[in-house]
């Protein structure tokens, strides 16, 4: 089994390609839309959800099987389909082409595999065994979705505020210095209860009281 790079790619508006039109491909899609991406569609037929996205003009959608030159001027492909041939004949195509391509269910055509993912706001975990049991993936996404409150999303959005305002004053801050401000019980108490102000006040508390020698 191959060892994986964890990254996260920016595909806002780039082109991204779906094959296939059915419950796996409608999941592969909205994950997509969720990342601004834009999506087409090839299948000759397809979920209710995909047809009215489709109307809708949230994705374009190629009313008929895949075919070789789909993938021309595309980012990333994902091969939905339940017909093995056809899965292949599009992980070939975006090998030749230097597309990105997943093909579900078969590791060995894919280039990348989609993680089981977890959301609060601008803070992302993803979760994945290397291919080798979605199940227990999608299991530890659910226990940490228990876990991680949502008042994270918000946090991270205060974070990025101060942080951007330290380096426009010229204020330089060392990454201990971070740690060591991020009470995450007070913070996210804080920001749950609304009070961002008092939230911000304590961070800055906690910065200034701290080696400003090196910036992170």
């Amino acid at each position: 089994m191959p060892a994986y790079c964890p990254i996260f790619l920016n595909i806002e508006g780039q082109k991204c390609v779906v094959v296939g039109g059915g419950a796996v491909a409608e999941r592969k899609v909205m994950a997509l839309l969720e990342c601004t991406a834009s999506v087409t569609l090839i299948s000759p037929e397809t979920t209710p959800a995909l047809g009215k996205l489709a109307k809708a003009g949230s994705i374009e959608r190629v009313a008929r099987a895949y075919r070789k030159g789909d993938l021309q001027g595309v980012r990333l492909a994902i091969a939905a389909t339940d017909d093995v041939e056809v899965n292949a004949r599009v992980a070939s195509e975006a090998r030749e082409r230097g597309v990105l391509v997943n093909v579900v269910d078969d590791l060995l055509l894919s280039e990348f595999i989609v993680p089981s993912v977890l959301r609060r706001g601008d803070v992302t975990v993803a979760v994945s065994t290397g291919g080798k049991s979605p199940a227990l993936a999608r299991k530890i996404r659910t226990d940490l979705e228990q876990k991680i409150s949502s008042g994270y999303g918000p946090l991270a959005t205060l974070l990025a505020e101060l942080r951007t305002s330290m380096k426009e004053r010229g204020t330089k801050v060392n990454a201990d210095a971070w740690q060591e401000s991020l009470d995450l019980a007070v913070l996210l108490d804080l920001v749950d209860r609304g009070e961002l102000a008092e939230a911000r006040r304590r961070i800055l508390a906690g910065l200034l009281a701290n080696d400003t020698e090196s910036e992170e």
